[in-house]
């Protein structure tokens, strides 16, 4: 029955979700001929009309009437947010309802500021369209929305995230039509889209109107499943028919990648359609090898006339449970993914081709092979894109109540919804059923998710229960029955968030009856990922099917301060509540900036593992299907950090297959000795160029470090204040109450402008915030700059002066350091500096001596591992090589400023300024961490954003017996693991040279 007046009571009823809207279908495109040119559709993207009101007892419908002068409402683009586009403020929150504190409500209630933002859209049929049925499709609206056309009412719809149609046919008119829109910020759906993100809301997807031939396809379902031989196809269609059926036919033709017809059938039009056939020898398909299959589908009168064509992309392929194992084409898959929200600092949610391209791209570089659409379908093409370029999917329902059952992290569902309630369960199937629709001839979706963070009942039950019904080529899953386990029935697979390794292998060791996933882990909060291995390891468990990082992207927006544009988070924007930096949890920053953390993830998520030793290397294909027949891989050899050998090599390892192959690579007679084979692209794909690096492996053949040899005979002046050590061209003070170097000159050039100080603390990250560890290890934050010095030793050597330093550091308990510098002829100062180990104190941050030097100094090649940051958790992805960088570029762009630019395993360092004079340190004994930054360790704690911290005018170098790891299980509680750490009660020792460049 068509509704002709619209309700407002709707906006709070739970079982009123859809009025006058059209059934869910397939996102298939159809056409008027087969060139492709999709006449029979009209865009009304672009330019709108828009006025806001600020709550419900402000509503005006006057806008809705044909001759209303909207002279006097703004202008907005649509598809596009409000907030965005500045008609409303920014709000970020994480679990809390968006008015918690503001109001006391319970579902399904609604704020009293509930916004309506009112849009107009004029527009003239195109003349492809007249004459025939047109609907109207919404792809994306938040929250909730009521349509008018020329003053008729037309209908109401929920749930943000799958398309809305509507018959518009009735009230269309000559000339120029009034479409107006009535969006509401709230309904009782947003107790039910309680996602970690921005509440963005409006018209933010495509808005289209397409007409309907004189018969349509208006939905179709593909089944393109494998035989138990996974080699067979077994082809299926159903098709729904609207429309003129007599005298019409259906052409059906199946196409393989090829463009070769391998099947073809021509049938009179039913409203229903079903065609089946069995293929012999399909290409499968796969994230390793995407083959698609193209159905042609082609409506025609009786005499040939084509007047629909729809072409649909076809993937065959078998993904079921066997034995407790999730299977593709009959192999083990192992998931390695990311979630992903769909997010543009300055569009929002509104994202675009380019973005979406640039996304998948990436993932295919940095080898991530699955994304879960958190937390609710994505834009269509996302689903194509990921088909072609092939992607695994776990299609997430948009359903998320987080904060109804959660609240400040402990679990009282005491008014969870939807729970047990049938009032909310109509909406749940709903929200299944829009998605299945939609998305279900897409290959990449192997499993459909439920929704997230909603705990469990029997309303998702119910969701559960209808997709299995509906779809039994795929699985489904939910991870809210970790909370109750009475409903563990609802899921698939057993399915956790943020589990502990330990935790994991106790799961895999114990007769697991499900395979297991981490739909997220690895909370990726500002400087994090560390520990990553920890999880990759487990998948010698063939339970365990790999995992999904929190998260892919940073939500951040671009924020206008002044003459400059910042990179904003929660709070920002005045908003409250709010779980301010919360929301900056990415392997990419929010600009798509790559984080040095994506360096870590595409190392271990590589299909193939490369590991040389003296007589070659062996090779370790992960992959299902895939051979290395499509890569070439090179063999170097670094001598101290320099490329002196480097050959290619074509090495074919099979799927599923671990093989040695012999090389006869060079060993230099001196120095250090590393042997690195790297996997390259073959030839060109969609993704990359060929020669774009896949893979490397590493190993140290003899590792060597100089040892400091005293020369000459420096010249001392025993001052009153200071010791004085010179030579030819340098002179060295060293302060006897100012304990250290407080000058160091090389040709007269000054490289120190204040003593260096110990070094116990490091700016606190995300995931050290997060787990206390301020309050932990407080002590260490002041223990290098207070410290004191509480003997002094000079000693006379042969070609050298030694001056040592014992610093007393202010301690719960007496704990001394002991920092020597040991000054030859020739202007070398070999540093060490010494801590001991004491135990009963909390683990340190790190160990070492910060320097001062002059901002001109700001280049810095070093011979470590790198190109990008890395740390004692999240080394394995980082080569040893010799590489150059500045301070600037080392400043990773985290949202909130953090440690960050730190290099492991440095053997040398040079620092230059823009004429390449400088200083070069050398590590003795041990290799250190180190980092050149424009900023000080205390700059980067204090600092809140980016902009806030100061231009640079220092270069401060740290140099560091080592550092402890930066974790990443989780950000609000999980420790670095303690493998990790650097224990108090462990001696520590930094050794190294200083020397004049040239």
């Amino acid at each position: 029955m068509h509704v002709t007046k619209p309700k407002l009571s709707w906006l709070e009823d739970p079982t009123v979700f859809a009025v006058n809207r059209l059934a869910a279908h397939s996102d298939h495109e159809f056409y008027s001929a087969k060139t492709g040119k999709n006449s029979l559709k009209q865009s009304l993207n672009g330019t709108w009309r828009v006025h806001l009101e600020p709550d419900i007892a402000s509503q005006k419908l006057d806008f809705i009437r044909p001759d209303f002068d909207f002279g006097r409402f703004d202008y907005i683009q649509v598809p596009g947010h409000l907030q965005t586009q500045g008609f409303d403020g920014h709000k970020y929150v994480n679990t809390q309802y968006p008015w918690d504190g503001h109001e006391e409500l319970r579902p399904p209630k609604l704020p009293k500021k509930n916004k309506i933002a009112s849009y107009i859209k004029t527009f003239e049929l195109d003349h492809a369209l007249k004459d025939k049925p047109v609907h109207i499709s919404f792809q994306g609206v938040a929250t909730a929305f009521y349509v008018w056309l020329n003053g008729h009412f037309i209908g109401y719809s929920e749930d943000s995230f799958t398309p809305s149609d509507f018959d518009l046919t009735p009230y269309l008119v000559e000339g120029q039509n009034h479409l107006a829109v009535e969006v509401f910020k709230y309904s009782s759906a947003s107790w039910i889209e309680d996602q970690d993100f921005w509440r963005l809301n409006g018209i933010f997807r495509d808005v289209f109107l397409y007409a309907l031939p004189k018969a349509h396809l208006a939905d179709i379902h593909v089944t393109a499943n494998l035989a138990s031989d996974y080699e067979t196809g077994i082809f299926e269609l159903k098709a729904t028919v609207t429309g003129q059926t007599t005298d019409n036919f259906l052409h059906a033709r199946l196409l393989d990648p090829d463009k070769h017809v391998v099947f073809e059938t021509k049938v009179p039009l039913n409203q229903m359609i079903d065609l089946s056939q069995e293929l012999s020898q399909v290409a499968p398909w796969s994230a390793e090898l995407p083959n698609l299959y193209t159905l042609e589908l082609t409506l025609e009168d009786k005499d040939g006339a084509v007047f629909e064509f729809v072409p649909e992309k076809v993937g065959f392929r078998r993904f079921e449970i066997k034995d407790g194992l999730m299977l593709l084409n009959g192999k083990r898959i192992i998931f390695k993914g990311v979630n992903r929200h769909e997010f543009d600092p300055k569009l929002g949610r509104a994202i675009t081709k380019e973005d979406m391209l640039w996304d998948i791209k990436f993932m295919k570089r940095h080898n991530i092979n699955a994304v879960r659409t958190s937390h609710y379908p994505n834009q269509t093409l996302w689903y194509r894109l990921c088909d072609e370029y092939g992607i695994y999917l776990i299609d997430e329902a948009n359903l998320e109540s987080h904060g109804s059952w959660q609240k400040l992290g402990a679990c009282e569902p005491s008014w969870n919804i939807p729970g047990n309630l049938p009032e909310w369960e109509p909406t749940c199937i709903d929200r299944a059923n829009s998605m299945f629709e939609r998305d279900k001839n897409h290959p990449s979706v192997l499993i459909w998710s439920l929704g997230n963070e909603s705990y469990a009942g029997t309303d998702i039950a119910a969701m559960g229960d209808y997709l299995r019904h509906k779809d039994p080529t795929r699985v489904v899953h939910y991870e809210g029955v970790t909370w109750n386990r009475e409903f563990d029935y609802i899921t698939d697979i057993e399915s956790r968030m943020y589990a502990k390794p330990h935790e994991i292998e106790e799961y895999l060791q114990n007769e697991p009856k499900k395979p297991y996933i981490s739909c997220e882990y690895m909370h990726a909060m500002g400087n994090s990922v560390g520990g990553l291995e920890l999880y990759t390891k487990l998948e010698k468990y063939p339970h365990y099917q790999g995992g999904f990082i929190w998260d892919y992207i940073d939500q951040a927006l671009y924020q206008k301060l002044g003459d400059t544009t910042r990179l904003a988070y929660g709070g920002d924007f005045n908003d409250r509540p709010s779980d301010y930096e919360f929301c900056g949890d990415g392997l990419v920053f929010a600009d798509r900036t790559i984080s040095p953390k994506a360096q870590e993830v595409k190392h271990l998520y590589a299909d193939i593992k490369i590991e040389p030793d003296e007589t070659g290397v062996t090779l370790t294909n992960d992959g299902l299907f895939t051979n290395s027949a499509d890569s070439y891989f090179t063999a170097r050899v670094l001598q101290d950090g320099k490329v002196v050998f480097e050959k290619d090599y074509q090495l074919i390892v099979l799927p599923q297959e671990s093989k040695h192959f012999d090389l006869e690579l060079p060993l230099p007679k001196t120095g250090e000795v590393i042997y690195e084979v790297q996997q390259h692209l073959a030839k060109d794909t969609a993704w990359a160029k060929a020669g774009f690096e896949i893979n490397f492996g590493q190993t140290v053949i003899r590792y060597a470090l100089p040892e400091f040899k005293a020369q000459g005979t420096p010249k001392v002046a025993m001052g009153d204040v200071n010791i004085g050590i010179s030579g030819k061209n340098f002179e060295v003070l060293l302060s006897k109450d100012k304990g250290g170097l407080v000058s160091l000159k090389y040709s007269g050039q000054e490289f120190i402008t204040r003593t260096p100080q110990l070094l116990f603390w490091r700016s606190m990250t995300d995931n050290d915030r997060g787990c206390g560890h301020g309050f932990e290890r407080a002590m260490w934050l002041g223990a290098g700059k207070f410290a004191k010095v509480v003997d002094l030793q000079v000693t006379s050597k042969e070609h050298a002066v030694e001056v040592s330093y014992t610093y007393e550091l202010p301690l719960p308990k007496q704990a001394t350091v002991q920092v020597t510098y040991l000054v030859d002829g020739t202007g070398k100062v070999n540093v060490s500096a010494k801590y001991p180990g004491y135990p009963d104190l909390p683990s340190l941050p790190t160990f070492g001596l910060e320097f001062k030097l002059p901002a001109k100094y700001n280049s810095m090649t070093y011979y470590g591992r790198g190109p990008a940051e890395n740390y004692l958790d999240r080394k394995l992805g980082a080569r040893l090589g010799t590489f150059t960088t500045t301070a600037k570029d080392s400043v990773a762009s985290y949202l909130v400023p953090q440690e960050t630019g730190n290099h492991c395993d440095v053997r040398s360092l040079v620092l230059t300024d823009d004429k390449e004079l400088g200083l070069k340190i050398s590590a003795t004994k041990h290799a250190f961490s180190a980092s050149l930054l424009p900023y000080s360790t205390m700059m980067l704690e204090e600092a809140l954003h980016q902009d806030e911290l100061p231009p640079m005018r220092f270069a401060w170098l740290r140099l560091m017996a080592e550092q402890m790891g930066v974790g990443g299980d989780d950000s609000w509680g999980a420790p670095v693991h303690e493998a990790y750490w650097l224990k108090a009660d462990k001696p520590l020792e930094l050794n190294f040279t200083l020397e004049p460049l040239n």
